[in-house]
């Protein structure tokens, strides 16, 4: 990973380049001393251009501006397709429609044409319950069942790639629950540990979850946390690997429950353990994914060797570095 400039040709596209997981790459690629990249976005009325602000690149354009000038974009290469509608409680389907399938399926086949790769995000989410399992495996893509738009949205696209016969010649990456520095303003879609924080800090204490599972303890809902840190380097290893295309599981491949999300918070604050279970919101009970853990051995299998931060290394890391002194990556 140490010689991934010279694996890029032309200019990088970053959609989403001012967004969480955008940003964080774009921060990577700069550490690699590479700056040619046009960063698109929507930056709308939050915050997400002090995301920007640290960060080196070519040019910006709006994300309503891109489709229209694709054909000016002759020396782009790469493409990284991270920009979407991420809210889970998104009910406009018609609007995740156009901006996240429909604009995906353009800018895919731009990038087609012009014999430039394109990375795009798709998400675990797209699992759904999980009870299909949660293999990265495009035979199974007619059998997931997600349970609201935004993941269907994502499936959609996944399932045009393969039934028009070129997802074997583009990555789409299915991340797991993504956390780390420069997701301040997302606001409800925020990680736990972003929101967790500033509770433990000036409260001594957290709110979690009640479980509605038998299954599961108050807390003890799973979920594969991935920090951003390895999701940009796993995300900038598919714009340089030779293997064909697909979709793969990005995920630290372990599952942690809720409270060992927030106890390294509390630790890296020096405060006792104290959570308080709350109940949870009735319009989400029945959408709720109680256990995911990705299975990365497609990941592993493309060449990707790089170690995987553990969970307590990546909350502290995110806490004592970015969080307390309230700095974004840069």
């Amino acid at each position: 990973m140490d010689n991934l400039q010279h694996s890029f040709k032309g200019r990088i596209l970053v959609t989403g380049g001012a967004g969480f997981i955008g940003s964080a790459l774009i921060w990577a690629l700069n550490k690699r001393n590479i700056d040619n990249i046009l960063v698109c976005d929507f930056l709308g009325n939050d915050e997400r251009f002090k995301n920007l602000v640290p960060l080196s690149f070519a040019d910006y354009i709006e994300a309503d501006k891109l489709i229209d000038t694709l054909d000016s974009l002759n020396d782009v290469r790469t493409v990284f397709h991270l920009g979407a509608c991420s809210s889970t409680t998104e009910n406009d389907a018609s609007y995740l429609i156009r901006n996240n399938y429909e604009y995906t399926k353009t800018l895919a086949a731009w990038a087609l044409r012009k014999h430039a790769r394109f990375v795009y995000a798709s998400s675990a989410a797209t699992y759904g319950d999980g009870e299909q399992g949660m293999r990265d495996d495009e035979g199974q893509l007619t059998s997931l069942r997600p349970l609201n738009m935004y993941a269907y949205s994502k499936h959609l696209f996944d399932l045009y790639a393969k039934r028009n016969g070129f997802l074997n010649r583009i990555y789409g990456l299915k991340y797991f629950n993504v956390f780390g520095p420069n997701e301040s303003h997302k606001g409800d879609m925020r990680s736990l540990v972003n929101k967790a924080f500033p509770q433990i800090r000036d409260t001594g204490r957290v709110r979690l979850f009640k479980s509605y599972n038998p299954q599961y303890t108050d807390g003890g809902q799973l979920r594969d946390f991935l920090y951003v840190k390895d999701a940009v380097e796993m995300t900038l290893h598919f714009g340089s690997t030779d293997v064909s295309g697909g979709v793969f599981n990005l995920g630290s491949g372990v599952a942690n429950s809720w409270i060992e999300l927030v106890t390294p918070i509390f630790k890296a604050l020096n405060l006792p353990v104290n959570i308080d279970f709350i109940d949870m919101p009735e319009s989400i009970r029945n959408k709720y994914q109680y256990f995911t853990r990705a299975d990365i051995s497609k990941l592993r299998q493309s060449g990707y060797d790089n170690p995987i931060m553990p969970l307590v290394d990546a909350v502290t890391d995110y806490v004592k570095n970015y969080l307390v002194p309230d700095k974004s990556l840069s």
